[in-house]
């Protein structure tokens, strides 16, 4: 692959980018935390350097108190959070990396209780996902927060970012001001389109002024709200004009807000998905226009390119640092990539936690988790190739250990083989290819359908023996449980399945089985659970589009229930509430109700032998099928082999 665009260098007044790939914006939840100051600088300087992203953006920080967003916020008004910064920047620099700071203010989307200041907003009006009505702006807090915009940019500069960014999307304040679903204002600063972009605009002139004629000015504006009532296509391009008008150098173009009931940065949405508003704006003004949302292959930004200044590129760094070192190295394989399944970066910055990543478990543990040579090798045995056991031998092999890896089936993937049939989780092909490539590069010997007994184990004379023997599906007691079918035996396509179908569990193997019917063309679908909700166990971002993806295609779910007998014709089942019976006819009953860890017999008693065993992944707690955690565990015994719980 020849990079004609990638690596091409750009020019934002005094400051050359040597690629035109940005970092975007992500809050990472270890902003304005002592406990974690040096991860959040290690996770910054890891990213940096020659082969890093042209431009690194920081998570919002905030230009005044009553802006935060939520836990753990930077702020321009904190002295100790300027020293922070200061210390960041020079980090960054020192490791030849670029960094720009995002000026940001949440308006009606910041939380009172945590801030300690009510809300505010251009009018009051409650956000659909909050709880507090915002206070409205005054004509006078309005021009104290301009000049709270230009302290910020003036100190930005002076501790040392090599850019702003001024967050004017996604429906924070500016984006608040802009739309006329959240701006019912009757003074100069609501009303026609004209007073609508004042504040937007009135920032920019202030952030200029305060930083000078030579300093790069990034705004992230709005290309798609995707709420109702809201700003039109021919206002976006309105506005994308009048900020070029006053000196924007590079307009950041996102895509909805948190509010809207379009899913924008899952899985299920397609790879630039919404890239359509970044190039309208681009034929519309001269300055550069950068493209987000759901670009996370280099060749894919190659081609965006051809018709793009830059592209932003946020959770693919967190999945690899290293991504564009390694298609400048054309090591396309190598890269790890981001798969959007939100689980360990934005479900944990909603939840007020340290974001990490699912498919990089070092994400955010730079600082303690060091990719160097182990001072002692050892010989390790992984015994399981699903996430689990292939995370434990790349991560042991990465540190300079012997390792070797079986697995009972023909191929390396474990759950993963059975999750990337369903249309929306295709993306876990790419993990799949990356562990088995990464695998063979680090030199583990991998032993495929082969169970090893206890005499093969020793053979090897391990030091440690990992067991990621996962999961086997949970048999429940019911009647006639053999006329239900295991979810397995239906997305590995060994069974045929009929027109009426109902799924006992209506958790997230549920639900995706639902998916991977619904694709078949199977629409009459029920979802059974004794008790609980539908989709219970899934991420926060990511449950509400599935689910509403499932009901949309006709899929239904029953609660409060006890299940009776199971017939070739359908399942009994007693209401728990009334406590009356009924027959529920179906052509296929299909068994998700859970797992039971995996874990023979004969390897407990390994333990004996005075070798050390750890328990990994489902086979440790089975529950529901939970990546996050078994990949985790699977790094977390190679990078902190003294928490090796020895059975």
């Amino acid at each position: 692959m020849k990079w004609e665009k990638l690596f091409e260098p750009i020019q934002l007044r005094r400051l050359t980018l040597p690629n035109r790939v940005m970092m975007g914006s992500m809050h990472l939840g270890m902003e304005g935390s002592k406990e974690h100051e040096d991860a959040l600088i290690s996770f910054y300087t890891e990213r940096s350097g020659d082969n890093g992203p042209g431009l690194i953006v920081t998570g919002g920080i905030s230009v005044s108190p009553e802006g935060d967003g939520g836990h753990h916020f930077l702020g321009f008004y904190r002295e100790d959070d300027l020293r922070v910064m200061r210390r960041l920047t020079e980090s960054v620099h020192a490791a030849n990396g670029r960094i720009a700071a995002q000026l940001f203010h949440a308006g009606r989307y910041a939380y009172s209780q945590m801030n300690g200041v009510p809300s505010v907003a251009p009018s009051p009006i409650q956000s659909p996902i909050h709880r507090e009505v915002p206070e409205e702006l005054t004509e006078m807090d309005i021009l104290n927060l301009l000049e709270s915009y230009a302290e910020a940019g003036r100190k930005a500069k002076a501790v040392g970012f090599d850019a702003v960014e001024i967050m004017g999307s996604e429906g924070y304040l500016i984006n608040q001001f802009l739309s006329p679903r959240t701006n019912k204002r009757s003074d100069k600063w609501g009303g026609n389109f004209e007073n609508r972009t004042r504040f937007a605009t009135e920032v920019l002139k202030s952030v200029r002024a305060a930083v000078g004629d030579d300093y790069p000015i990034i705004f992230r504006m709005s290309g798609l709200d995707l709420v109702p009532d809201s700003s039109t296509p021919e206002e976006t391009i309105q506005l994308a004009k009048k900020l070029e008008e006053h000196e924007a150098d590079i307009l950041n173009i996102g895509i909805g807000w948190h509010e809207s009931t379009v899913p924008t940065i899952s899985m299920m949405v397609p790879r630039a998905g919404f890239i359509e508003p970044a190039l309208k704006i681009k034929e519309a003004v001269t300055i550069p226009v950068i493209g987000s949302n759901r670009i996370n292959d280099p060749l894919l930004a190659e081609e965006l390119l051809y018709k793009l200044d830059m592209v932003s590129m946020a959770r693919p760094f967190l999945a690899d640092p290293f991504l564009l070192a390694k298609a400048k190295d054309q090591a396309l394989d190598q890269i790890n990539t981001c798969i959007a399944c939100n689980q360990a970066c934005l479900d944990h910055a909603f939840e007020g936690k340290a974001v990490s990543c699912l498919v990089n478990p070092r994400a955010g543990r730079e600082h303690k988790w060091t990719i160097k040579k182990a001072d002692k090798t050892k010989t390790v045995v992984v015994i399981g190739g699903g996430v689990a056991g292939m995370e434990a031998a790349r991560a042991h092999a990465e540190l300079g250990h012997t390792v070797t890896l079986y697995e009972a089936n023909a191929a390396i993937g474990g759950q993963f083989n059975l999750a990337r049939k369903i249309p929306i989780k295709k993306e876990f092909d790419e993990t799949i290819r990356y562990y088995t490539t990464e695998l063979n590069r680090l030199g583990v010997q991998i032993n495929v359908n082969h169970k090893p007994n206890a005499d093969d184990l020793l053979a090897h004379s391990p030091d440690l023996i990992v067991l990621a023997t996962g999961v086997v599906p949970r048999q429940p007691v019911i009647s006639g449980i053999h006329h239900a079918i295991p979810y397995p035996e239906i997305l590995a396509g060994n069974r045929e399945v009929g027109k009426k179908v109902i799924i006992i569990g209506a958790g997230g193997i549920g639900c995706d089985v639902s998916h991977f019917l619904i694709e078949k063309g199977i629409h009459d679908i029920l979802l059974l659970r004794r008790n609980g909700k539908m989709g219970e166990g899934l991420g926060k971002t990511t449950k509400w589009a599935m689910l509403q993806d499932l009901k949309q295609n006709g899929v239904t779910f029953r609660t409060n229930l006890s299940y009776e007998e199971i017939t070739s014709e359908g399942i009994t089942i007693t209401n728990s509430e009334t406590g009356e019976q009924e027959f529920l006819q179906a052509d296929t009953v299909i068994l998700a109700a859970g797992q039971e860890s995996n874990i023979p017999e004969e390897y407990e008693q390994l333990s004996k032998k005075g070798i050390d065993i750890a328990v990994i992944g489902g086979a440790r707690l089975a529950g529901e099928l939970d990546a996050k955690r078994a990949i985790y565990e699977g790094a977390k015994i190679a990078f902190e082999p003294e928490t090796i719980s020895i059975k």
